[in-house]
């Protein structure tokens, strides 16, 4: 069947396309992905071993973080790589035994970071951030709950001057693509931020940044708007793809039953490695720990979400605590987490709030699925054409999750997608 033939499916009577889907993986990205073909027409099976919102992205910072483009190889980061060997306290960590395996995936990290390579990713990843709000409306008016996503837009604090001037020069490439910010001094940090009040002189309102109200919730919700409306999530891992003549037929589960399926999504992030060898792609997926603490009863609070630079994480206020996050670390794979890292972002925590309160906490880490030029695939395999993959969102799973959705679904309906997706092939490496 030929590409054109196959992207008309069993479409009916008034071109609303018809069929069956699996989608692997029920995070943030597979769950907007579900919704999505639902809402065009197909019947959805969401398939993930763990329970809905028990995912990567509820150990995140929760945030819309739409003018991050700038890739993480910014010029200069080749002379850190020696401090994140030697630091393990630092915000970037690389342990050394993961070196030796990691130098390939570093090398092609490191020649991401010229000037005119890093304009290009910028380019590329706005053509996508900048639909965000757009994507995520359809599938936020189908939740009962309208406060999932706060109207409050990411303050950045610095202890300096000289860290502000730094970021305000890598934040002229994402303004001339039109994401705003607003320089901030210290009356105005203690104006929107109380809590913040003579603790910083410096700092950056990220204007057009939003964040969720509840990570785990937000996940949740979507995923209860998904079965409410007929899909199926099935409580069970992905073991194999199944496939017939050139075409998948559906998917084998770890219980031995299988799903048939028109059409097959990949959006397992880090788990999505499993199924590349079968698919004859040859992606370098690394996972990488991002480290949360949540703090049930903090004792302070927060207005904003807000980014502390200087520390290398984040304070998220949501509906379930002060969840304090983001020092990301580089390790081999299926390593132990080091939630040493976590405790470590808590101590720098309460160097700026004295009075924070920790006796009740939950450590948790996410492993985010990145890329060595920091951009998502979202493509057909060439393979088995009616599959498609949709990960290595990295640190912008959140953020992309229902631009990707919307994308894989005019991938599979063989509508004409509103961005061009060359630049997120799965062959690109």
């Amino acid at each position: 069947m030929s590409v054109a033939t196959d992207s008309l499916l069993a479409r009916t009577t008034d071109s609303r396309p018809t069929g069956t889907i699996a989608v692997i993986g029920g995070g943030i990205v597979g769950v907007c992905c579900a919704l999505y073909l639902q809402q065009s027409g197909y019947a959805v099976t969401l398939i993930d071993p763990a329970k809905p919102g028990d995912s990567t992205g509820k150990w995140s910072c929760g945030q819309l973080a739409v003018g991050e483009v700038v890739p993480l190889s910014k010029p200069g980061i080749l002379k850190k790589i020696p401090g994140w060997l030697m630091d393990q306290e630092g915000p970037l960590a690389l342990r050394p035994l993961s070196f030796p395996r990691m130098l390939p995936w570093m090398m092609r990290f490191l020649s991401c970071a010229r000037q005119s390579r890093l304009v290009e990713i910028a380019h590329d990843l706005a053509s996508l951030t900048g639909r965000v709000f757009d994507d995520y409306g359809p599938l936020l008016n189908g939740c009962s709950d309208k406060a999932l996503l706060s109207q409050r837009p990411v303050m950045q604090v610095f202890d300096t001057a000289g860290g502000l001037e730094q970021d305000l020069h890598h934040a002229e490439l994402p303004r001339s693509l039109g994401f705003a910010f607003e320089k901030l001094g210290a009356a105005d940090i203690a104006d929107l931020e109380p809590a913040l009040a003579g603790k910083f002189k410096h700092g950056i309102l990220l204007s057009d940044w939003r964040f969720v109200s509840d990570t785990q919730g937000f996940i949740v919700a979507l995923t209860e708007s998904f079965t409410a409306r007929g899909g199926r999530r099935l409580l069970a891992g992905a073991s194999r793809i199944n496939e017939d003549n050139g075409r998948a037929t559906g998917v084998e589960l770890s219980n031995g039953e299988s799903v048939a399926a028109d059409y097959v999504v990949v959006a397992a992030g880090v788990g999505s490695r499993k199924f590349f060898t079968h698919l004859g792609v040859n992606i370098p997926l690394e996972g990488v720990a991002g480290y949360q603490v949540l703090l049930t009863d903090p004792g302070i609070a927060l207005r904003h979400s807000v980014i502390y630079a200087d520390g290398g994480f984040c304070l998220a206020p949501m509906t379930r605590g002060l969840q304090v996050g983001g020092t990301i670390e580089f390790a081999q794979r299926d390593a132990a987490p080091n939630f040493e890292r976590a405790t470590i972002i808590l101590n720098k925590t309460k160097r700026i709030f004295p009075e924070l309160r920790t006796q009740e906490q939950q450590l948790g880490v996410g492993y985010r699925p990145l890329l060595p030029d920091t951009k998502p695939v979202i493509d057909r395999t060439r393979k088995l054409k009616n599959v498609v993959l949709a990960t290595g969102h990295g640190q912008l799973g959140l953020t992309l999750a229902a631009t990707t959705g919307r994308l894989v679904t005019d991938l599979i309906s063989g509508s004409k997608p509103p961005v061009d997706l060359a630049p997120f092939g799965a062959y690109r490496f």
